[in-house]
C-alpha cells in the first residue's frame, strides 16, 4: 500500500520511538535482569511518550515486548527468569502513535558471548542490510529474500521459512509479506511509498522451528541459538530509506557504526 510522505513521517516517528525504547533497554540488559523487568521499563517509556505499546493485546499477546533468549526465535513472553552471562536475547518492540505503527527488533548479547554466536550475530545483521539494499522501486519481494538467504546459507546458517517480514502502517501487519528467502525477480513489485518491516530470523544450523504450548513462543527445533534483527524501511525517490535506527542502542553500548548511512536522506 502506497504511503504519502506525510504518512511516512508519522511511521518514522513511531519507528524512532521503538528505536529509543531499545536504546533505553540496552543500558539495562545484563546478568540477573529479568525480561519482565525490561517489559515494565519499555511499557512505561512508551506511554510516557504519548504512545501505546503496539504488541500489548495485539492478537491477545500479553506483553509490551517479545523477549526471545538463545534458542527462542521470536514471540517469547517476558518472565521472571534472570538473564545469564553468555545469553543472547532478541527484543522485538512495537508502538502505536498518531494512528501509525513502528516495529523493529535487535538481538543483544548478555555479557561475553562465544565467538560462534558473535559470528551468527554479525552475519544476520549483514543480511538485514543486504536485504534492505534490494528494497527499491522496480525490484521484487524475491530480490530481498534472495539477498538475505544467500548470505546466511553460504555461511552455514538456517533461514526460518514460516515467519516473515511485512508491510506496516495503520495496521501492524500489512501486505506484502517479506520472506527472508526467495528467487530473484519473483513476487510483488516494489514501488514508491511502500513501507515494510524487513526482519531476518536466522538459526545457527537448521531452519526448522517448533512452537511452545503457550501458543506464542517459537524456538529452534535443534535447540541451537537463533538471531533476529528488524528495521522499518520506506521507498522514497525510488530508494530504501530506513525509518528506524540502531543508533540509540549503539550510543548506549559505546559502539561506532556507519551501517545505516547509505539508507538515509533520499528526500528531494
Amino acid at each position: 500500500m502506497q504511503k504519502s510522505l506525510e504518512e511516512i513521517e508519522l511511521i518514522r516517528d513511531s519507528a524512532l520511538l521503538v528505536s529509543k525504547t531499545l536504546g533505553l533497554l540496552a543500558n539495562e540488559i545484563k546478568e540477573g535482569v529479568t525480561t519482565l523487568m525490561l517489559d515494565k521499563i519499555a511499557e512505561e517509556f512508551i506511554r510516557d511518550n504519548n504512545a501505546i505499546p503496539g504488541f500489548l493485546g495485539l492478537y491477545d499477546f500479553p506483553n509490551t515486548l517479545c523477549t526471545s533468549p538463545n534458542s527462542q526465535v521470536v514471540h517469547g513472553i517476558p518472565n521472571n527468569e534472570p538473564l545469564k552471562n553468555g545469553d543472547i536475547i532478541s527484543i522485538d518492540c512495537g508502538v502505536l502513535k498518531n494512528n501509525f505503527y513502528g516495529d523493529h527488533a535487535y538481538t543483544f548479547s548478555v555479557g561475553e558471548v562465544s565467538d560462534e554466536i558473535n559470528r551468527l550475530l554479525k552475519i544476520t545483521k549483514e543480511s538485514l542490510y543486504l536485504g534492505i539494499r534490494e528494497f527499491k522501486s522496480g525490484n521484487r519481494v524475491g530480490d530481498v529474500g534472495n539477498a538475505i538467504q544467500n548470505h546466511c546459507e553460504k555461511n552455514g546458517y538456517g533461514v526460518v521459512r514460516e515467519l516473515v517480514g511485512h508491510g506496516i502502517g495503520r495496521i501492524m501487519h500489512e501486505k506484502p509479506e517479506m520472506p527472508n528467502y526467495g528467487r530473484k525477480g519473483a513476487g510483488k513489485k516494489f514501488h514508491e511509498g511502500m513501507v515494510v518491516a524487513i526482519e531476518p530470523m536466522i538459526n545457527m544450523k537448521s531452519h526448522k522451528i517448533i512452537q511452545y504450548n503457550d501458543g506464542w513462543t517459537i524456538t529452534t527445533k535443534d535447540n541451537l541459538p537463533s538471531v533476529h534483527f528488524e528495521h522499518n524501511i520506506a521507498i522514497i525517490n525510488g530508494q530504501p530509506e530506513i525509518l528506524s535506527t540502531f543508533k540509540y542502542i549503539y550510543d548506549s553500548l559505546n559502539i561506532f557504526s556507519s551501517e545505516e548511512d547509505e539508507f538515509h536522506n533520499h528526500f528531494s
